[in-house]
């Protein structure tokens, strides 16, 4: 058995999923938006969502609870309200009312453009880019994390604030419009740590202990400059006399040489990843001479993936850690935000496959598990260590996870497979002829409106109320008016819109074998977007066409050109579970060849234009540029694997979206697609100008419409970002398109905003052509 820890450990988390069991807070926050539900009943649903996440963290025997990461949108723009830097053009509506010009921010309106928005390191989930300039002036505002401290202490709880690092928050900034766009937001480090100093002093007045400091960013590659900010940071928020005791966190990778930096801060404690960078860390805490009289709060648990965690290795870990440490803490890896809430609920998964799995609250459970046998000893444990061991040995031997098929299949791959017969040179003229475009062509990115009468169409489908007949029906009548529309409005390139599926990624995992579906396992996105991620547990194959009788019946309905849509294989990927049990090159490999046969069949029967979409290639990029080049191996080839079997006249499109692209460009060179759309809205352009230093040659589509705002775009808007994109990428190799789908919006303001699109690519042609 192993020997008690010489101190108590104890449990915690970073943070816990912020919807509530069915949802409740999208519900509510949409229901603000739309006037039918009180500021006052919004923020009554809020409370007692972090009650009830308490709650459940506390009896599963979590000692230690997280405040503040809980948000009505997104933590970084809770951060930016915290120290005051609100954008000049929010200003107005944050002083009329603090609620809407929040969310103002966060969507923008129809008068004033939201944040960026971006990925939040290598996840799915979507932050608000701070944007700073040297006129900023910042101001601490920190009634929102006190008050939810308070909460938490009013019911007897243990309870640590967590907030966003300092460095973090300004790493993650950019220059705000008119800056220059050489401005470093870091220059303003001396300037924000007194804020944070006083943040700091009203959580120790308000009762906090301890205050946790995210600082993911320190897991990137990092300057000398970068570095000495992080000291100097740590070193002044150390010596303040009137704060809480600082543990300073990071997660998704390790932290190299920022680890000294931390280690020898006058900062009381740090938690770090041991699931992502076990070794490294490990090494490199070892090589620091470990954190003596520090507190560690080692996360073991994975927080970003649902398989169970092998105790026994955990445990082992965590044996390794306790000499290094005054104390040894358990944690997850990092916020239970990147996982669903409650795996028990999933009852439509066998019960052998759902022992597997570990959402949020299995997750908590196997943390206090191993905290009492690190505190205890393994015997204390005994039991549930004999029951992770059946766990572990059932799934490896489950004939679930391995297609015999699948696998001589995908040995068989060779390197031509991944070639397109003509270069994109030598078949872009067979492409233009063709398809007989005009300049700057119009299209969209996939898909329509998900209005309401569709869920419930889907909803009655699986409730029996209506037959496949009846459902199928109402599909047919949504592509009809999808189709037409786009040809009243002078749309070059069609969809059909999409109505027929519930998620880009769910719709094809249920089809393909190796997926399991849930049916809670809900996930934040952005805002109030929420996805719920399939779980890749076996070997991949597709039975029958995914599809084509869909994209083929749109395309009886016009002359036009209509898209075959697809999901790309690393978002195949990136926007699952993913297995863990197998290199992630093999498992992309096998979903490349599910799709290679979709984009067979669409091109057998007629589909002249393929779009396989890859939002998640920038997104799943590893955060050390060390391990960038294996990955960017494996997943240009997945894609080209997916492609390469069309024939010269098909036109090859891919998309991507809301990320920073300029350190991928030659991958996405490398992807040998025709036609890329962009996301460039909200970035003004930025990635045309990316693409164009570094020479990119096909053609591409940087958005003019940001879809992700309710604010409709005017013609001249429009137009100013299409001349804005024209002085990067010549007029013949320039589309014009939104800047992702348009699932999220009502038709009203689809209808206007892909009308004044086009108006605007009219507009600019004429100019052109003058």
């Amino acid at each position: 058995m192993t020997k008690p820890a010489a101190a108590a450990a104890r449990a915690t988390v970073y943070g816990y999923p912020r919807q509530g069991q069915n949802r409740e807070l999208k519900k509510a926050i949409e229901g603000y938006w739309k006037g039918r539900v009180t500021a006052d009943a919004l923020r009554d649903t809020a409370a007692g969502l972090r009650r009830s996440n308490w709650r459940q963290l506390t009896e599963a025997g979590i000692h230690e609870v997280p405040t503040g990461d809980f948000s009505f949108y997104d933590h970084v723009l809770d951060t930016t309200v915290m120290v005051g830097a609100i954008p000049a053009r929010h200003r107005t509506a944050v002083d009329a009312d603090a609620l809407d010009g929040y969310f103002a921010m966060a969507r923008g309106t129809q008068d004033v453009a939201p944040l960026e928005m971006t990925k939040w390191f290598d996840t799915n989930y979507h932050y608000l880019v701070p944007e700073l300039g040297p006129d900023t002036v910042f101001s601490a505002d920190s009634a929102k994390q006190v008050a939810e401290l308070k909460e938490a202490l009013a019911l007897g709880l243990d309870a640590r604030p967590v907030l966003v690092g300092p460095v973090t928050y300004l790493l993650l900034a950019k220059p705000a419009p008119g800056v220059a766009a050489d401005f470093d937001p870091l220059t303003l480090l001396d300037r924000l740590l007194p804020v944070y100093g006083e943040v700091l002093a009203d959580l120790r007045a308000a009762g906090a202990e301890w205050v946790q400091l995210d600082e993911p960013a320190l897991v990137q590659d990092r300057t000398p400059a970068d570095l000495n900010a992080a000291g100097r940071a740590y070193r002044d928020l150390g010596a303040l006399t009137d704060r809480p005791k600082l543990l300073v966190a990071s997660y998704f990778d390790r932290l190299g040489d920022a680890l000294p930096v931390l280690a020898k801060a006058p900062v009381e404690g740090l938690a770090l990843d041991f699931t992502e960078a076990a070794a490294a860390n490990l090494d490199a805490l070892a090589a620091v001479g470990g954190l003596p009289g520090k507190r560690l709060v080692a996360g073991v648990v994975n927080g970003r993936n649902i398989w169970v965690n092998d105790l026994e290795k955990s445990l082992s870990t965590l044996g390794t850690l306790l000499g290094l440490a005054d104390r040894v803490d358990v944690a997850a890896s990092c916020s239970l935000l990147h996982v669903p809430l409650d795996a028990s609920a999933e009852r439509d998964i066998e019960p052998q496959v759902r022992r597997w799995l570990a959402f949020a609250r299995q997750k908590t459970a196997e943390l206090v598990t191993l905290a009492r046998g690190l505190a205890q000893g393994t015997d204390a444990i005994a039991a549930g260590l004999a029951a992770n061991r059946a766990d572990l040995a059932s799934r490896a031997g489950s004939p679930i996870t391995r297609d015999p098929a699948v696998r001589a299949r995908t040995a068989a791959v060779t390197e031509a497979d991944g070639r397109r017969s003509q270069t994109y040179p030598e078949r872009t003229g067979a492409q233009r002829a063709h398809l007989g475009l005009p300049l700057l062509p119009t299209t969209t990115i996939g898909s329509f409106p998900q209005t309401g009468d569709l869920r419930a169409a889907r909803a009655d489908l699986r409730a029996g109320r209506i037959d496949t007949a009846g459902y199928e029906e109402r599909i047919r009548a949504e592509i009809q008016e999808v189709v037409a529309f786009q040809e009243k409005t002078g749309l070059d390139v069609l969809v059909h819109g999409e109505p027929e599926r519930n998620d880009m990624v769910q719709y094809f995992a249920e089809q393909l074998t190796g997926y399991l579906a849930t049916q809670h396992g809900w996930v934040q996105s952005y805002g109030t977007r929420y996805v719920r991620p399939p779980i890749l547990a076996g070997d991949i194959s597709r039975p029958r066409p995914m599809t084509v009788r869909w994209t083929t019946y749109a395309q009886s309905l016009t002359d036009r050109p209509v898209k075959g849509m697809l999901t790309g294989p690393v978002t195949m990927l990136a926007w699952s579970f993913v297995r863990d049990d197998q290199p992630l090159g093999d498992t992309a490999r096998q979903v490349a060849l599910a799709l290679r046969d979709e984009v067979a069949d669409l091109e057998a029967a007629g589909t002249s234009v393929i779009q396989v979409d890859e939002p998640a290639l920038r997104e799943t990029l590893p955060l050390r540029a060390a391990d960038r080049a294996a990955y960017l191996a494996w997943a240009t080839e997945a894609f080209r694997l997916s492609t390469g079997g069309v024939r010269p006249a098909t036109q090859i499109h891919t998309h991507m979206c809301y990320a920073e692209f300029g350190d991928i460009v030659q991958a996405i060179d490398d992807l040998d697609a025709d036609v890329i759309s962009l996301e460039a809205a909200r970035s003004h352009m930025q990635v045309a100008r990316e693409l164009a230093a570094h020479g990119y040659p096909r053609e591409a589509g940087p958005g003019v419409y940001d879809i992700h705002s309710p604010r409709v775009p005017g013609v001249d808007e429009a137009a100013a970002l299409l001349r804005e994109g024209l002085k990067a990428i010549p007029a013949e190799r320039l589309w014009v398109n939104p800047d992702c789908g348009l699932k999220t919006r009502g038709w009203t303001e689809t209808r206007s905003s892909l009308e004044h699109l086009v108006g605007a690519a009219r507009a600019v042609r004429a100019e052109l052509s003058s």
